[in-house]
């Protein structure tokens, strides 16, 4: 799934999406928010990113790992 940065699509996003591993399930909707908010403003430090074709730009996929829970601080 991992995909390196792209510059080009990342002016075309136009929606962003967060996939949460399974340690995650029980936070808060909050937390999640919180957390997506940090790695999204980063993409080209997350672990596992992907862009995905959509009629009007592309949406950028982050897949959370324990590296990117580690570089936002969050135990």
């Amino acid at each position: 799934m991992a995909n390196t940065f792209d510059p080009y699509r990342e002016a075309l996003v136009v929606e962003r999406h967060t996939v949460w591993p399974a340690e995650c399930e029980d936070w808060s909707e909050a937390d999640k928010d919180r957390v997506a908010s940090l790695l999204h403003a980063s993409p080209q430090e997350a672990v596992e990113l992907d862009y995905v074709r959509q009629h009007t730009g592309f949406a950028r996929v982050i897949a959370v790992t324990r590296a990117d829970l580690d570089r936002v601080s969050v135990a």
